[in-house]
């Protein structure tokens, strides 16, 4: 259950970024709007981080969040921002996938 919670607060680290992305495109009360909607994501996200560390190792627990935070803000930045995809970002992309992968397996 604490690395669905954790994958959840990463998921959530996503969604303030994302939210970040929106406000900046957008002006007047839909701006707030999404400032809102990322301090509630923000928050939400560092409470489930802070949870999972005291039952998580922190270093695997904060690479992880952090790996799906990476990961999920460029696949958003892709698909809802029309960001570019070229063969170097899927690459990396890729390496930051095995390597969370690889963190939690070897994680006690």
């Amino acid at each position: 259950m604490n690395w669905v919670l954790l994958i959840i607060a990463g998921l959530f680290e996503v969604a303030f970024a994302a939210c970040l992305g929106k406000a900046k495109k957008t002006i007047g009360i839909e701006s707030t709007y999404w400032y809102i909607g990322f301090l509630v994501c923000l928050g939400i996200s560092m409470f489930l981080l802070v949870k999972m560390t005291q039952q998580l190792p922190i270093g695997t627990a904060y690479a992880v969040w952090t790996g799906i935070g990476a990961v999920g803000t460029v696949l958003v930045g892709i698909f809802i921002f029309k960001e570019p995809v070229t063969f170097w970002r899927l690459f990396f992309i890729a390496t930051l996938i095995v390597s969370i992968i690889g963190l939690k397996v070897v994680s006690h």
